[in-house]
């Protein structure tokens, strides 16, 4: 559960913030830790910082597999007694891994070194009331013998590690709680006996004791009864553009009722009216339109003056003076188009004895209107600086006075007041104004828009609309909530389901019932021990829970003071086991005091002149070093010069796992060396398949092979692509055989090349053998010498070699030439005759062609039906007259 800290990654914070705060006064502070001892102590610090950053990796490693592992199987780290506070982490990893990466990255290192350590110890709390605030689940142990006196032994720590050092049952941690004072049954009906109160909420007061950091839980039931009481205030807009909507709800009283006393048998109806503040620019101001600012008005040339609010009709069950009341209503005319009814809803939820509200009993306000309206500042229009004060100014004749000295009211303040009075606000709009209103409800707790017919027909279905929205939800309102309490709701709603963060339930029924858990917690402990209180509140329910607030922020022992105790040599006031020495009195038991001998006595607990009080890690109590606990480890030695911790690392590990540390120096175990015990002296790690060390190419020195021939690489120098492989090397045994007639024994040259060989003569090679490797090369003779080998156990080598080297025939190349220029001939004359195949075969086609056209003809072999005579005749006819006579004629 966290605690207000130093933000470490977007969401996340630490516990323990207090443990920090404690740790910069530092053990400096006590008496004996003068400046000597102060640059000891901070290059103390500084070489526990360098330590704490590899342990801090260290821890690191152990808790991702945890975590993961924690999210994989759908489990809470926090069900889990670990050493370190997990839970500001838990959310990220159950969400994803790489958010929970991210977070770690985003983590100053300081705060995760509170985190992978005891955040208890490590927060060197001198109080139980300090340790109280480090983290809750921090514990203090106030046995007057607790630890050792040869250290100093942290009194707070996790209840289990102070059982384990011999503390016993004599622990200090409060937890919180939480106490139910006073809870009534819910009511199933509204409309019950005389007398009896409605209850709608359960329980009605409890108390909580908080611890910081450590929440409780308390449960709280809310339910819509059915048949309860309904008052609803009709607050209606008369300005000239709602005069339709006014002729309309006439009979509003009437048919309204009917429909309402089908939801409850108890229901009340008011009506009031507004316009707007009667000021310019507002109004018509000018003289000849006080009396009717209609004139001039042709569609519409009579109204009543512009008025702010008036209260006509007090909540009432007789339907017929509402009518009655409605009728007498005329319209009226404002300057600009926005309308003053938030002054009037101001007033109508203040003047609760003018209106008639009842205690028990639904609150509904209906705002009609067709336009938007006035808000806060917009009075400076007219002059009006003064900010409205929440107030009641309804006159006798129940007209509101202060609508020319006030400002128009905030959202904030109409809220406030509507929530103070339980009052839900339903706004009746017509649909251009839908989206303004709809976020005005926003703004506004417990308040619902509905669309308004221009002619405000349909406003009945849209009250019993917004009646059923109203009376289908609860919502949670926190009423005076401390600033250094945390609350967390988790809603329970009809489905059965649980919602988390949550304080509305929605699609309720009547007669349902809510479930609320709620989760308080202290970020920390106020300056005056005083009770707290808040309210916990349905938006627009007379119920509520009131909540007190206690803190446990002192310890039960402390009560118990001893002053100038025994047990303090009487010298000082004991409390939770420590001894709070008087002034100029030293010691754990008070039992050394100032004076002349304090250096002789700091003397005694250094190493050396000139070094540190026990060596910066330490208390000199009465010449005598008292070590501190390190979370790192044991400090441990005379002048504390000594610890388990300071050793050299490989990689983070202490002496590489492989040792213990003593002293500073660290103790190897058995076939380790080296500093940090990170050099092996065993060499099975360097054998490579073949059984040789780092493959005959390297030396293997910490179990590691360090390659010596060039290109060699390799866990075990196993590949190397530059150096000669096994054929190579074995060649030059083979040839020198070859060379000297095969007798290696009885030469002394051979005898050198294949010293480790066992040579075996064959007359052909078996190349499909498995086991062994198939080797040939090349000759001065161009023949092929061919040669197996095998390993054996004994660590030489089989050779298998043949006798003779095979050495085949050179081709006869008269043969080849033959051969070449017959194959050529061969192909040419098969070319040849495909050509005049092909040639044939076309002439034989066109011939065909030919003769098939000639027997198509149809004309005699002497005329040719394509010859034309080459003179032609052409007849002309034609009269003309010649000395008055007439001709006609023919002309070829």
């Amino acid at each position: 559960m966290p605690l207000p800290a130093p933000a470490f990654g977007p969401g996340l914070s630490l516990p323990g913030h207090k443990a920090a705060l404690v740790a910069d006064r530092g053990r400096a502070g006590r008496w004996e830790a003068r400046s000597d001892a102060a640059g000891a102590l901070a290059r103390e610090r500084q070489r526990s910082d360098r330590i704490a950053l590899l342990k801090l990796f260290q821890c690191l490693l152990e808790v991702l597999p945890v975590l993961q592992a924690l999210r994989e199987l759908s489990l809470d780290s926090s069900d889990f007694i670990l050493p370190l506070s997990l839970t500001p982490f838990t959310a990220a990893t159950q969400a994803s891994p790489l958010l929970f990466q991210r977070a770690l990255c985003a983590t100053p290192p300081s705060v995760l070194l509170h985190i992978c350590l005891n955040i208890c110890t490590s927060g060197s709390a001198t109080s139980c009331e300090e340790c109280l605030l480090i983290h809750p689940k921090c514990v203090w142990c106030s046995r007057e013998d607790f630890g050792s006196p040869r250290s100093v032994t942290s009194r707070c720590d996790l209840r289990e590690n102070l059982i384990r050092n011999g503390c016993g049952g004599e622990v200090e941690s409060p937890t919180s709680s939480t106490h139910v004072l006073r809870s009534q049954p819910l009511s199933s009906k509204g409309s019950s006996s005389a007398g009896s109160d409605v209850i709608q909420m359960t329980p009605q007061e409890v108390a909580v004791n908080l611890r910081p950091g450590d929440k409780t839980i308390f449960q709280l039931q809310v339910r819509q009864v059915e048949d309860y009481p309904v008052d609803l205030y009709y607050l209606m807009d008369l300005s000239l553009s709602m005069k339709d909507d006014l002729d309309n709800i006439r009979n509003l009283g009437t048919k309204l009722a009917e429909e309402m006393r089908k939801l409850t048998s108890n229901f009340r109806l008011g009506f009031g009216s507004f316009v707007d503040k009667n000021i310019s620019p507002f109004s018509y101001t000018a003289p000849r339109y006080q009396t009717n600012p209609c004139i001039g008005y042709k569609l519409f040339p009579n109204c009543v003056p512009s008025f702010g609010f008036r209260h006509l009709l007090p909540l009432t069950d007789r339907v017929d003076s509402f009518n009655e009341e409605v009728r007498k209503q005329r319209v009226s005319r404002n300057r600009d188009a926005p309308e003053g009814g938030f002054d009037a809803v101001l007033q109508a939820a203040v003047c609760k004895e003018k209106i008639g509200w009842r205690k028990d009993a639904l609150h509904l306000l209906v705002y009609t209107t067709d336009d938007v309206p006035h808000i806060a500042l917009d009075g400076k229009l007219g002059g009006l600086v003064q900010p409205h004060d929440g107030q009641c100014y309804l006159n006798e004749a129940n007209e509101y006075t202060a609508s020319n000295q006030m400002d128009y009211p905030s959202l904030a303040l109409l809220g406030e007041k509507l929530a103070e009075n339980n009052i839900n606000l339903i706004f009746a709009v017509t649909k251009n104004h839908y989206m303004l209103y709809k976020n005005f409800t926003a703004l506004i707790p417990g308040t619902t828009v509905e669309i308004l017919h221009g002619d405000s027909k349909n406003i009945i279905q849209l009250i019993i609309n917004a009646y059923n929205s109203i009376r289908s939800k609860v919502e949670l309102s926190v009423w005076d909530q401390p600033e250094d309490l945390n609350l967390f709701f988790t809603a329970t709603c009809q489905d059965g389901v649980s919602y988390p963060g949550q304080r509305k339930c929605e699609g309720l029924k009547i007669g349902d019932t809510a479930t609320f858990d709620v989760s308080v917690e202290a970020w920390s402990c106020p300056s005056r021990q005083a009770e707290h209180r808040f309210t916990l509140r349905p938006v627009g329910f007379r119920d509520s829970l009131e909540v007190g607030v206690t803190y446990s922020c002192t310890c039960g022992c402390s009560a118990r003071l001893e002053p100038d105790s025994p047990r303090c040599s009487g010298n000082g006031t004991y409390v939770c086991g420590l001894c709070e020495c008087n002034p100029s009195y030293l010691g754990t038991r008070c039992e050394c005091q100032e004076g002349e001998n304090q250096s002789g006595y700091q003397n005694l607990c250094r190493e050396a002149e000139g070094k540190p009080l026990c060596s910066g890690r330490g208390e000199c109590s009465c010449n005598q070093c008292s070590c501190f606990e390190s979370e790192f480890g044991k400090i441990y030695g005379p002048f504390c010069e000594c610890d388990n911790f300071s050793c050299a690392r490989n990689k983070g590990v202490l002496c590489s796992g492989h040792g213990e540390c003593h002293c500073g120096e660290c103790k190897c175990h058995a076939g380790y060396i080296g500093d940090n015990c990170n050099c092996s002296t065993g060499i099975s790690s360097c054998q490579a398949k073949d059984g040789q060390i780092c493959s005959d190419r390297g030396r293997c020195i910490c179990g590691q092979c360090q390659c010596t021939e060039p290109g060699a690489f390799g866990e075990t120098c196993e590949k190397c692509p530059t150096c000669p492989d096994a054929c190579s090397t074995k060649r030059d045994c083979v040839e020198c055989l070859l060379l000297h007639s095969g007798k290696p024994a009885g030469n002394q040259t051979c005898h050198n090349y294949c010293k480790d060989e066992v040579i075996t003569w064959v007359d052909t090679i078996v190349k499909d053998d498995q086991e062994a490797v198939l080797c040939f090369y090349k000759t001065t003779q161009d023949c092929v010498m061919l040669f197996t080998y095998t390993e054996l156990p004994s660590g030489k080598t089989n050779l298998t070699v043949l006798k003779e080297p095979e050495c085949g025939t050179a081709p006869n190349a008269m043969t080849i030439l033959l051969a070449v220029v017959g194959s050529i001939l061969l192909i040419g004359i098969a070319l040849l005759a495909i050509w005049k195949l092909l040639v044939t075969i076309h002439d034989r086609r066109e011939f065909a062609k030919f003769q098939s056209e000639r027997s198509r003809a149809r004309y005699e072999m002497a005329s040719n039906p394509l010859y034309r005579k080459p003179i032609s005749t052409h007849t002309v006819d034609f009269s003309f007259n010649k000395f008055n006579k007439s001709y006609n004629g023919t002309v070829d």
